[in-house]
């Protein structure tokens, strides 16, 4: 039946290797918007990170007392403590633009990963005012030669590296300093920090830590690094319209892909009805016709899949070049093809019922 109906064959496949394309990109948008928006968060080597009261996304930190800092490594079990500021300040370019910026400062251990001068272990070749960059947000801050002379809040500044994986998220570049430079380019008081930061001994459990700082600190907020990322993707994929559209988005894909095959699949059935007719004409059980109509469900299932990845990576490729946060795990492209055979399956549900209702009788009528 497919070989004698290769158009509609052909329909069919396209119809599911545009779904399996548009579930693919989206879930890439969706798993690239969930990782950014704790990469921050994730990059540190800290277990514990105590925020103000209710604070719900690393972007939005509120000032808390520094003195917090000094009676948190006072806790049996805390090995090492650190300090990591965000705000938005305004940016100012040699030619006169002006702009905000997202300003991330972060004390010398906050973790090798850590996007700043300080966090990487050695300034070697920078000044103290040092600054790094996203590269994909070179055109926003207009850094045309490293160093850059610019302005942050009024303050002398020196863009003097670039890093990669930590480009605009909010349509706000990202510029990220030591904690000191930050404090004083957002009139920080000595007294005030905004995330305490702290590494717990491994001989002591992160939970019994976690209990004793939440019962002598009682005034703020004292997360696993886990907990406060988890608390940061939810906020952004659920609080907000942007996660909520992504995923959306995805939903629609799979609905859309879900429309389009049935309606293929079915018409297929309908046109080849007299050849299911014949079949139970013969002796047929409804076993062996079901099964005829979710073999060729199934076969447009896979080549649709295949095509539909194959279209959809160097894709991908091309919008992480405009898209910067975009990810793709090698995992998704292997279990999307699992909903697109799913979807094959579940539209031919109705395939299946035309097939076993029909006549046996109807292949002798003229």
């Amino acid at each position: 039946m497919i070989v004698h109906d290769r158009a509609r064959f052909s329909v069919t496949v396209l119809g599911v290797s545009f779904a399996v394309f548009l579930m693919v990109f989206q879930g890439s948008l969706l798993a690239g918007f969930l990782r950014a928006a704790s990469r921050l968060i994730d990059a540190s080597d800290s277990d514990i990170w105590i925020t103000a009261r209710g604070v719900q996304a690393f972007e939005f930190g509120i000032p808390i007392e520094g003195r917090l800092r000094e009676m948190a490594a006072g806790v049996p079990g805390v090995l090492e403590t650190s300090r990591v500021c965000m705000a938005f300040a305004v940016y100012r370019t040699p030619n006169g633009k002006q702009q905000v910026v997202a300003l991330v400062g972060a004390d010398r251990n906050v973790g090798k990963r850590f996007p700043a001068p300080d966090a990487h272990g050695s300034t070697e070749g920078m000044s103290p005012d040092a600054m790094l960059y996203d590269v994909s947000d070179r055109d926003l801050i207009q850094v045309t030669a490293l160093p850059t002379e610019v302005e942050v809040n009024r303050h002398r500044a020196s863009i003097e590296g670039q890093i990669e994986g930590y480009g605009a998220f909010l349509g706000v570049p990202f510029l990220f300093t030591s904690y000191r430079n930050a404090t004083r380019y957002l009139a920080f008081g000595p007294e005030e920090a905004m995330y305490v930061l702290l590494r717990v001994d491994r001989a002591h459990s992160i939970s019994d830590v976690q209990q004793s700082l939440r019962q002598r600190l009682p005034e703020v907020d004292v997360l696993t690094r886990d907990e406060f990322a988890s608390k940061s993707r939810t906020y952004w994929t659920i609080r907000t319209g942007a996660g909520g559209a992504i995923l959306t988005a995805a939903v629609l894909g799979f609905l859309i892909g879900l429309v389009v095959v049935s309606q293929t699949v079915y018409a297929n059935t309908m046109e080849n009805i007299e050849e299911y007719a014949t079949l139970k004409a013969l002796g047929a059980s409804h076993a062996f016709v079901a099964r005829i109509v979710l073999t060729q469900a199934l076969i447009c299932g896979a080549l649709g899949s295949i095509l539909g990845l194959l279209a959809v990576v160097p894709t991908i490729r091309y919008a992480k070049s405009l898209i910067s946060w975009l990810y793709t795990p090698w995992w998704l492209l292997l279990v999307m093809v699992v909903p697109s055979l799913a979807m094959c399956s579940l539209a031919s549900i109705a395939s299946v019922r035309s097939a076993l209702t029909v006549e046996p009788g109807r292949v002798f009528r003229a």
